[in-house]
């Protein structure tokens, strides 16, 4: 069996990589390149099972068909991550998530792959204050959660014109180790480990009761693996824990102090996966409680040596990004 994953060398493909290797699979990785990454496939190059190809997805000549020949399994996880970001540069998440997920697509239908797996995002819900399925309406509130939900909407739609069987995998909080570190308006998870290597304060907005649903790398992978080698197709799956835990939760797990910001308008109190869905359908279980998954993450806790260093002067770029789009919407989110 032959696989391609394409965000191969990020933390939910670099995770999957290892996986399908593991379990003695033909790998190919297509990938952004950047010296992180690079440090991240080291263990890779001379694997006889694995091609590392360096690539844009958002530039068609960069996705090349023959890369997609003999492929059984199209894992596309290639993305850009973060809300921030994509208010600042809607277009380039556009070209990522939309352009890049259609250039993929055609790619693998021609090749006429077996299985094609879409990295979703539950972002696509918006703000829901109870347990989410993937029957509830969609709301969207940022650039990143519009074109995610866009390029699901391209895969599926594919699958039902080309006959390419389709799963698309919503995920809520994914973490674990290799997470990347972030700016203080990243990723909370990525955030507050960007500032623990700082030496710095955990920086709580609100008053740190809003939850979240997080849900460790392996048991993402695990779902991938399921939807894969199910029969499954047109479909869409949540994948979360079921069970949110509050930010303060997080912080007294990671240990350090904590300092508490302004909340900013648009952002969820939670997020609460139903995962019914995958459980009935697919036979998925979560099996990394919160406590052990954060345990492992500070086990494994890596400052890149080409990532981005974490400063004050970087949490006001993202600050005035924010409030620049909530001042032009009314002070909401859109």
């Amino acid at each position: 069996m032959h696989a391609l994953v394409t965000g191969g060398a990020g933390f939910i493909g670099s995770f999957l990589v290892t996986r399908l290797l593991q379990e003695g699979y033909t790998v190919t990785i297509f990938d952004r390149y950047s010296a992180q990454k690079k440090q991240i496939l080291a263990a890779y190059v001379d694997n006889p099972s694995c091609t590392i190809i360096w690539g844009d997805v958002s530039k068609k000549d960069h996705v090349k068909p023959h890369y997609f020949k003999d492929v059984d399994w199209v894992f596309h996880l290639a993305g850009k991550g973060n809300v921030a970001p994509s208010l600042a540069d809607p277009l380039m998440f556009h070209q990522v998530h939309v352009d890049g997920t259609i250039h993929v697509l055609e790619a693998a239908r021609r090749a006429r792959v077996r299985r094609f797996i879409y990295a979703g995002s539950a972002s696509c819900y918006g703000a829901v204050e109870k347990p989410t399925p993937e029957t509830a309406p969609i709301q969207i509130d940022h650039p990143y959660a519009l074109t995610k939900y866009m390029g699901e909407q391209y895969a599926l739609h594919w699958g039902k014109v080309y006959a390419l069987p389709v799963v698309s995998l919503r995920l809520f909080n994914s973490y674990g180790p290799r997470l990347r570190t972030a700016r203080t308006f990243g990723p909370v998870f990525s955030a507050f480990l960007a500032q623990k290597l700082a030496g710095m304060p955990y920086t709580v907005v609100g008053n740190g009761t809003q939850t979240r649903d997080f849900v460790f790398v392996t048991d993402v992978v695990d779902a991938f693996f399921r939807a894969a080698r199910s029969s499954a197709s047109g479909e869409v799956f949540n994948v979360g824990s079921g069970h949110p835990h509050s930010i303060n939760e997080l912080v007294a797990l990671l240990g350090g102090e904590v300092t508490y910001i302004p909340k900013r308008p648009g952002e969820p109190e939670v997020t609460h996966a139903d995962i019914s869905k995958i459980q009935t359908q697919l036979g998925w279980e979560p099996k990394v409680s919160f406590a052990a998954g954060v345990k492992r993450v500070l086990a494994n806790i890596t400052h890149w040596k080409h990532a981005p260093v974490w400063t004050p002067e970087r949490i006001q770029e993202e600050t005035q990004v924010w409030f620049e789009y909530l001042g032009k919407h009314g002070g909401r989110m859109t």
